[in-house]
C-alpha cells in the first residue's frame, strides 16, 4: 500500500478501492497543506515595516514556507 502512495501512476485496476481512497485522502491533504503555507505566504507579503530586524525575521519564514512548498511538489 506504501508502494501506490509514492507511484500515483499505478494502473488503477490493480489498486484496492481500499488503496485508492487512502491515496485520494492523501493527495487531499497535501493539496490542503499547499493552501495553508500559501495562506502565511500571502499574510507574510502583506505586512510592511520599517524594521530591519523585524523584515529580516518575515524574510527568513518567506524562505522556510518556500522551502516546505517546494518539498511538496
Amino acid at each position: 500500500m506504501a508502494n501506490a502512495l509514492q507511484q500515483p501512476e499505478v494502473d488503477p485496476s490493480f489498486v484496492s478501492e481500499e488503496a485508492r481512497r487512502i491515496i485520494e485522502q492523501h493527495r487531499t491533504e497535501k493539496e490542503r497543506h499547499k493552501q495553508e503555507l500559501n495562506l502565511q505566504r500571502e499574510n507574510i507579503l502583506s505586512q510592511k515595516t520599517s524594521n530591519p530586524a523585524r523584515r529580516t525575521a518575515l524574510e527568513a519564514a518567506l524562505a522556510q514556507i518556500g522551502a516546505q512548498i517546494e518539498a511538496l511538489r
